[in-house]
């Protein structure tokens, strides 16, 4: 089967990606030429097609579509960790012409096709918005209140693609975290309390690769996530990350109060079908230490000024930090026969 992978060079393109390669399909990655993804692209070298473009120009949607069997459609501006350093919450006007513009122009370009191919979309379980309040599990049926730009994309997508005649499946994805390290100021933006689904990025690329061709996926929703040993809060997710590089625990009053849309999500009815939930959060932590290598250990000869540096791109943080170095300097001005009132307010 030819296959049209699009953000094949991303995080979940990648593990996807490797994914279709194993079982064999023919595949085609359309993707922005950044240097980053033509570093990507040099590791399948030989297995692959690649077109380079821009969702937004329907000329070069139509090329990649070309001769394809079926269609999966990830390339999209998130809202925290993106790659290409704009985020959709910060640019939602210039987000929304690739999210929403593009993926219109790729359904318009699938159905200009004699025999249009099948779509895998791939959606978020942020459209649920803030459900802390509520009891869990999501389910695909439960109505959706979005909070963000990026969460609004998502629904308007979905919406253009069950209307568009084609044979469709959307897949709705909880926490998919990049086996990297990018310590974002964005980590700061969920409260420790709230309830985050984790998932391996490559289970995500191998429940992508196993629906493809499944013959009972077409015209669902379905969830993906890594199943209930894989649900957490947002709280302990941080702390095993951070414990295990050697960091520890970041301060409550860092993280902000404000729900945020994530939660836990019945996926019976994905796993029953596409049988992909193979990791777990240890997994992930392990990835991620291999990454690091020796930089493990340079982590923890700088751990205060790697902790301080962190602490200092919270926004919630900077009362606290005006009060450290308010101590600082008048400990210092002490210690210069300069007393001072000394306290924490």
């Amino acid at each position: 089967m030819k296959v049209l992978l699009t953000g094949a060079f991303g995080n979940i393109g990648q593990s996807t990606l490797a994914e279709l390669i194993r079982k064999g399909y023919t595949v085609r990655c359309f993707d922005v030429p950044t240097r980053a993804n033509r570093k990507a692209a040099r590791r399948f070298r030989g297995q692959i097609e690649v077109i380079w473009g821009d969702l937004r120009r329907p000329e070069d949607v139509a090329a990649a579509v070309r001769d394809q069997e079926a269609v999966i459609h990830l390339a999209f501006i998130i809202p925290k960790l993106s790659v290409t350093g704009f985020e959709c919450e910060e640019h939602p006007d210039w987000a929304w012409e690739i999210n929403v513009g593009g993926t219109r122009n790729l359904l318009e370009a699938m159905k200009a096709m004699a025999q249009p191919p099948r779509l895998l979309f791939a959606s978020s379980y942020h459209i649920y918005g803030r459900t802390q309040d509520q009891p869990p599990p999501r389910k695909a049926t439960d109505p959706v209140q979005p909070v963000e730009h990026y969460a609004h994309h998502k629904i308007e997508c979905e919406a253009m693609i069950r209307a568009s005649g084609l044979e469709w499946a959307i897949l709705r994805l909880a926490a998919t975290l990049p086996i990297a390290l990018r310590l974002d100021p964005g980590m700061f933006d969920v409260p420790l309390f709230n309830r985050m689904e984790y998932v391996h990025t490559r289970d995500v690329g191998l429940a992508f690769a196993n629906a493809v061709s499944h013959p009972d996926v077409w015209g669902k929703i379905l969830l993906i996530g890594g199943g209930p040993r894989c649900q957490y809060t947002y709280g302990e997710i941080v702390r095993r990350v951070l414990e295990s590089m050697g960091l520890g625990m970041l301060p409550e009053e860092a993280f902000t109060k404000v729900p945020f849309p994530t939660d836990w999500i019945d996926t019976t009815e994905s796993q029953r079908l596409l049988q992909y939930q193979r990791h777990t959060l240890d997994d992930y932590i392990q990835d991620m230490l291999s990454q690091l290598g020796y930089r493990r250990y340079l982590i923890r000869v700088f751990r205060p000024l790697i902790r301080f540096m962190l602490l200092r791109q919270s926004p919630y943080y900077r009362p606290a930090q005006a009060r450290w170095f308010t101590v600082l300097s008048q400990g210092l001005k002490m210690l210069k026969g300069k007393p001072g009132r000394v306290g924490i307010h």
